[in-house]
């Protein structure tokens, strides 16, 4: 049974990475709530007002998928419970958030990772973090064109997007649930030929590392 989980900033590619791992290793995928989310829209027009809403939505959303992940045969997340956090750390310092909604929240994950570790099978046996410079998300969010995300007119949202780029790494650096890899999304576009061969090759190598320690 190989787990893995996709970490990155808005617009890394999480979802197309998961789409291709999960077609070539034959995994269930499981994808993170967009379409279906009434929440995300109101938090991009009104942060102050749904903020903590959204959070909790998708703290719920990914406790539900990594409880099934971890007893599932072969799956592939393109976002976990893991990075949540941050998310809801950004938006409590940009006062997005008041304090008690912060420790509600806190609370909740503390009470939900505890739940995880006395599972069998603890956590992924590899996360993979999708690193680029804000550029390249920000290019890529032009480019799937959800209208609510670009930052054009919008410099609250520029903001936001800055800073949460700026801790990406510091976040990857304290992650310890599994091993990891590192895939440049700067340097890797799945739409060029030979990139998709040329990842598939570097998370099998990964993942026959991970069955050795």
């Amino acid at each position: 049974m190989s787990v893995i989980v996709l970490a990155g900033m808005i617009g890394a590619g999480k979802s197309t990475y998961t789409t291709l791992i999960s077609e070539e290793l034959n995994s269930t995928a499981f994808y993170e709530q967009v379409k279906d989310n009434a929440i995300l829209e109101k938090f991009y027009d009104n942060p102050k007002r749904w903020a903590f809403s959204l959070q909790i939505f998708f703290l719920n959303t990914r406790f539900k998928s990594i409880k099934k992940a971890l007893v599932h045969r072969h799956n592939v997340l393109d976002r976990s419970i893991y990075e949540d956090a941050l998310f809801t750390r950004i938006n409590y310092e940009q006062g997005n958030m008041s304090e008690a909604e912060m420790k509600l929240y806190t609370d909740l994950l503390d009470n939900m990772m505890e739940e995880i570790d006395g599972m069998p099978k603890k956590g992924p046996d590899l996360l993979i973090y999708l690193r680029g410079s804000l550029d390249t998300h920000l290019e890529r969010i032009q480019k799937r064109g959800r209208p609510f995300e670009q930052i054009e007119g919008n410099p609250e949202l520029m903001d936001y997007y800055t800073k949460l780029h700026s801790r990406y790494d510091d976040w990857f650096a304290s992650y310890d649930k599994s091993p990891t890899l590192v895939i440049d999304i700067d340097e890797i576009n799945l739409e060029l030929p030979g990139h998709q061969e040329r990842v598939m090759q570097t998370i099998k190598e990964a993942l026959l590392e991970t069955q050795k320690v």
